[in-house]
């Protein structure tokens, strides 16, 4: 399947990140099959962000895997309840198992609205020691493995990993150039608009671990913090988007009535 070749770009099939004042600064969302980097300093809320991304869409009736290395599905979905996620507006599917994920999948398929598939990480952990590699192993082919396993049954329109960091604690990356290149790349093949939460250092040196998510991703998404006044102001910036003509400014991060909101582009923020 893969991203088409357009002759126009009007043509371009876009992604709302449903994060209001940024989709309208970034021609209507991101390019649909991008791979994009959410990064950021710890507490700047990119699970939440990606997690609602993805539910969003999924209001819209489409299909996404939420795939979670560090966080419990119970103590991600009480954290977006207490955001007041509505979670009965969508189909959750919440899998430990991934010898059934087929079947749940298959499942999905008929319900009328959107799935979201929760997978947890108890569940990659059996499926690494099913493939006899030990505890370290190679955790992106379970990744692709899980991909493919939704497909054989249902439209995948989005993934997100939580987080990059996590994986790379948990695997084994002779080449992490070449490693994250096809990881990407089988993304990009599947034509699935896919978000990978990145850990950036404190000191904001780079975007990923290996200072080459950055160059590989098509596009960054920077959220951050600023400690002002006894005040935390979070904010979000685009720091490139292949295939889209952009807003670069900064914009203050808000989350109000469960969405998350991108206001005072250009302006300093508020404290």
């Amino acid at each position: 399947m893969g991203i088409p070749l357009i002759s126009d770009k009007s043509e371009i099939a876009r992604i709302k990140t449903h994060i209001e004042g940024l989709d309208e600064v970034m021609q209507g969302g991101i390019p649909k099959g991008n791979v994009t980097l959410l990064s950021g300093v710890s507490g700047t809320m990119k699970s939440s962000l990606a997690f609602s991304i993805l539910y969003y869409n999924c209001l819209e009736k489409r299909n996404g895997v939420y795939l979670s290395l560090e966080q419990s599905y119970i103590s991600l979905l009480n954290h977006m309840v207490n955001l007041d996620i509505d979670l009965s507006k969508i189909n959750l599917v919440i899998t430990t198992d991934l010898s059934k994920l087929e079947n749940r999948a298959k499942e999905a398929t008929n319900s009328s609205k959107g799935t979201l598939f929760l997978i947890d990480l108890a569940a990659l952990r059996k499926e690494v020691r099913d493939t006899k590699t030990g505890e370290r192993g190679n955790w992106l082919n379970v990744i692709k493995n899980i991909v493919r396993k939704v497909k054989t049954q249902i439209e995948l329109d989005l993934f997100a990993l939580d987080s990059m960091s996590a994986l790379y604690v948990l695997s084994d990356l002779e080449n992490p150039r070449t490693d994250l290149f096809h990881l990407f790349e089988f993304f990009r093949d599947e034509g699935v608009t896919s978000f990978f939460i990145s850990e950036m250092p404190l000191d904001r040196s780079r975007y990923g671990e290996f200072d080459v998510e950055d160059y590989l991703s098509d596009g960054i998404i920077f959220v951050d913090r600023t400690e002002k006044y006894r005040k935390v102001v979070r904010s979000v910036a685009i720091i490139k988007m292949r295939a889209t003509d952009c807003d670069l400014d900064i914009y203050t991060l808000e989350f109000e009535n469960g969405k998350f909101k991108a206001v005072y582009g250009g302006q300093p923020p508020l404290v």
